[in-house]
């Protein structure tokens, strides 16, 4: 462990390796640590979701003030975290993280509720490749 303070004078804890590892077990199993960041990598079906997905992380990081660097393609886009002026893993990463993953993973059809969530029939619909 080892603190770092941010622009706003506050101490972030910086997880360790081994710290890390046992939290994306726990917390965020499609998760991964590599070169000093958290990584995630979705899988969509065609550019238009690509895009939606890039602009549902940009909401919420812009919401947290907390950036990720983003990487995409025409059917995939990886999100990465790292907590800049700490130069490591904070809260601040993991929360991202999972703030990220409920929304992007929300699946409205597999919850008893009003809403039926994309189709998965017709590929004209398709959206994201979940992790079911």
């Amino acid at each position: 462990m080892n603190d770092r303070t941010d622009a706003a004078g506050k101490a972030d804890r910086v997880y360790s390796e081994a710290e890390i590892l046992e939290r994306l077990k726990r917390e965020l199993p499609h998760w991964r640590y590599e070169d000093g960041w958290l990584r995630r990598k979705y899988k969509t079906h065609s550019w238009k979701s690509t895009l939606m997905v890039i602009n549902t992380v940009g909401h919420l990081a812009e919401a947290a003030w907390h950036h990720p660097d983003l990487k995409a393609s025409y059917a995939w886009v990886e999100v990465k975290l790292m907590t800049h002026v700490a130069k490591g893993i904070t809260d601040k990463d993991f929360e991202l993280a999972r703030k990220i993953e409920e929304v992007v993973q929300w699946q409205p059809g597999r919850e008893d509720g009003a809403l039926e969530g994309t189709p998965r029939t017709d590929q004209r619909f398709a959206y994201l490749k979940y992790d079911d």
